[in-house]
């Protein structure tokens, strides 16, 4: 979802809840909205749990690590296996670990058993069945629903996780002061099912089989490359990084604030996090009217403002009601600063790079999480719980107004395929492994021109890298200096073929800007070179001499 008002936005706010009318997306939104519900039930039964195992709090800030460092870790193998693999499949082998990782909390705990090891342990597998989930479950969206939809399912997909947020903690918290954890554990696995029936029922149509399929480790490289290459991508998970990284000491801390410095039961603690679900509704709610007043990066230092208030408020160990309070305003603040960072890095991917793009997005969204989770509690077991919430909220203000200097990107760009570029010419079948690839690209330049073409091409160069090239280059001819040579290599013909289907609208845009340059009576003339060895002089039938 864009993080800025359109033109469109009143005929886009009128169609909300238009992808509803699909069915497959309809019944998959309503199953994922019950799956949440569940891991939210079970997330609560462990917060509160590892208070009853264990009094330290690094141990209780270390089960917040062990659910997030797996997303750190593997978000951008999954946003690969995402774009590669049979998603619906995919999902349903990930729902079916999780659901074996919440059985298995249940028999532990049903029996007492259950220690702080097993937990952190059960947790961290469950964080690795969340790693493989996440961007996958974002990859199918424009699957389901027109692309004139997709916005406002992306939206959707926001509101079904902040309704599970506002139910899930209340009702866990709830059984696990009237059942015990057992009962959360069995409702969470309970809710699997429901999802892993949602997805036998849909009939994903099969992928047609191009030749031009990416395996694991080229995928994994086009991704790399494309977020090294991407300056826009680099705003946003930096921005990402700090606000996270500071806003994290209050979940970290909540369990500990909820039963030491609150007094509070379990059922108490599932309560305040059903009001950040409940905040988090609200502040979607009135979102789009803020959007019409605040740019993206007034959304978030507002955002950091209100966690920032909240974060003071807890550290003065309030009154229970008043702490609800705060929790419904941390649920608005957090939903803002989660849309509006997260829609823009939707924004400024393509759809070929998307999963990866939103896998590295994940993988800082939870690095940092975990790395501020273990170090916040780590600060609290030296200097105590409230000081360090009112540590972690002067430095969530100090560095969103330092990092506010630092723009997001408006996510304008046209970035769907623009088909442009003509089938490169060859003589022969070229073997799709065969590489690597030169390409280069013949200019003629007026010698007063020659600054503004090379500013022009800077801005191509990292098009060329984000769409495959590893190497990029430009050269002039030491007899004709108008005749200017730019060049990029890319790893194999295969790459350079997806490279065509990877150029956008906004990517043509460069290039025209490029070539405005050129003063001869064609076109700039494109040459396509081949690595020469004699492995590939026998795939091309020819006898080395």
């Amino acid at each position: 979802m864009s993080a800025e008002p359109s033109a469109a936005a009143p005929a886009k706010e009128a169609s909300s809840f238009a992808p509803l009318r699909q069915p497959v997306f309809a019944v998959l939104w309503i199953a994922t909205v019950i799956g949440n519900i569940g891991s939210f039930m079970r997330d609560v039964a462990s917060s509160w749990m590892v208070t009853e195992l264990s009094s330290s709090p690094a141990a209780v800030a270390l089960v917040q690590t062990a659910a997030t460092l797996p997303i750190f870790l593997l978000a951008i193998p999954a946003g690969v296996l995402s774009d590669i693999l049979d998603r619906r499949r995919f999902l349903i082998g990930v729902q079916v670990l999780l659901a074996c990782v919440s059985g298995t909390l249940l028999v532990l705990a049903k029996t007492n058993t259950l220690t702080v090891e097993y937990l952190i342990a059960l947790t961290f597998v469950g964080g690795i069945g969340g790693a493989l989930m996440g961007p996958t479950w974002q990859a199918i969206v424009p699957e389901l629903v027109p692309r004139a939809d997709l916005k406002n399912a992306v939206a959707l997909n926001s509101l079904g996780i902040n309704i599970a947020r506002a139910i899930g903690p209340a009702a866990g918290g709830l059984l696990l002061a009237g059942f015990g954890a057992s009962m959360a554990y069995g409702a969470d696995v309970t809710s699997y099912f429901f999802v892993i029936a949602a997805l036998l029922w849909w009939k994903r149509p099969a992928t047609v089989d191009t030749g031009l399929s990416e395996q694991f480790f080229g995928a994994f490289r086009a991704g790399f490359r494309y977020a090294r290459a991407s300056r826009e991508l680099h705003v946003v998970l930096l921005r990402a990084a700090v606000f996270f990284l500071f806003a994290s000491s209050v979940w970290a801390l909540l369990p500990l604030v909820a039963r030491k410095m609150l007094g509070g039961s379990a059922g108490f603690y599932g309560v305040l996090l059903g009001a950040v679900g409940a905040g988090a509704i609200l502040g979607a709610v009135v979102l789009p009217r803020l959007r019409k007043r605040l740019n993206a990066d007034g959304l978030v230092l507002m955002a950091s403002v209100i966690s920032a208030v909240v974060m003071a408020g807890l550290a003065t160990a309030p009154p229970q009601w008043v702490a609800v309070l705060l929790m419904l305003l941390l649920g608005a603040g957090w939903i803002t600063a989660l849309t509006t960072l997260n829609g823009v890095a939707q924004a400024v991917l393509p759809n070929w790079v998307r999963g990866r793009g939103l896998a590295i997005y994940l993988t800082v969204f939870n690095g940092a999480m975990a790395a501020g989770s273990l170090g916040w509690g780590l600060i609290a077991q030296e200097a105590g719980v409230p000081l360090t919430l009112l540590i972690g909220a002067v430095g969530l203000v100090v560095v969103s107004l330092i990092f506010n200097r630092i723009a997001l990107p408006t996510g304008e760009a046209d970035l769907q395929a623009s088909n442009h570029w003509p089938e490169p010419l060859t003589l022969e079948p070229v073997a799709h492994d065969r590489g690597p690839v030169m390409v280069q690209v013949e200019y003629r330049i007026r010698k007063q021109d020659l600054p503004a073409f090379l500013q022009a091409l800077k801005h191509l160069s990292q098009e060329r890298r984000r769409d495959g090239a590893y190497a990029w280059g430009i050269t002039e001819h030491t007899s004709e200096p108008e005749r200017v040579m730019e060049w990029f290599l890319v790893e194999s013909w295969a790459e350079h073929l997806r490279q065509h289907q990877r150029v956008s609208h906004a990517d043509a845009d460069l290039q025209n800007e490029a070539v405005r340059f050129h003063i001869g009576p064609e076109k700039p003339v494109v040459h396509h070179f081949l690595a020469l060895d004699e492995r590939s002089v026998a795939q091309a039938g020819a006898v080395p001499s």
